[in-house]
């Protein structure tokens, strides 16, 4: 791995972690020391970072690591149902039965033991699944950079062991759609379980905004 794609995806993970949280500086000299690389390729790290939207470059700061926050995720949704009931109907119609059904069948034993990251883990899998049965790298593009503000804005609505369950349940049913060849079927349940988790968002988002009550 290049020394520029190994500092780009050292940060990414650490800004998706909430290690490097929003506001965070980010010095080429401290990250290049940091890192373990010379400062060019900790440079052009940065520069992905920026057009990836997860920092940004001030005139007198430098570079910093962007905000995110739940006032995001309506604009977030916007675009990734579309594009990932498309990806998820497309994928019936190319890729395994095999493949699919075995995500479904690790998804359906996920239901019994939620855990935030096992599961995470897991959906990404079923992403590259699809990205791979797709086999559009226009689209895999697309969804791609979505992802990764949706992995950050998913980190602050915390996932409760009841929701995680029930998404298992939903990505299940999205891999037995495309499993079975259908692609209504697995568009509906992609479409069903995005709609899902832009609720439980939302509903994250308005406690959060909500006063605590006076004591």
């Amino acid at each position: 791995m290049r020394a520029s794609d190994a500092a780009y995806t050292a940060l990414q993970e650490e800004i998706l972690e909430g290690s490097l949280p929003p506001g965070t500086v980010l010095g080429e000299v401290e990250q290049s020391q940091r890192l373990g690389v010379s400062r060019t390729p900790v440079r052009e790290a940065f520069s992905r970072l920026v057009a990836a939207g997860l920092a940004v470059q001030h005139p007198r700061r430098g570079t910093v690591v962007t905000d995110i926050s739940l006032e995001d995720v309506d604009r977030l949704f916007e675009v990734r149902i579309p594009l990932e009931s498309q990806a998820a109907s497309l994928a019936a119609q190319r890729g395994s039965a095999e493949v699919f059904t075995a995500l479904a069948e690790e998804f359906d034993a996920a239901q019994l033991a939620p855990d935030a990251e096992s599961h995470y883990r897991l959906a990404a899998r079923m992403d590259q699944e699809i990205d791979a049965a797709v086999g559009n790298p226009y689209l895999s593009t697309m969804l791609s950079g979505l992802r990764v503000h949706l992995a950050r804005v998913r980190r602050l609505a915390k996932d409760r062991p009841d929701r995680l369950a029930r998404s298992a349940a939903e990505h299940r049913d999205i891999c037995l759609g495309i499993a079975s060849g259908d692609p209504q079927m697995a568009e509906a349940a992609t479409r069903l379980h995005l709609r899902r988790s832009l609720g439980y968002i939302s509903q994250q988002r308005q406690q959060l905004s909500e006063p605590e009550p006076a004591t």
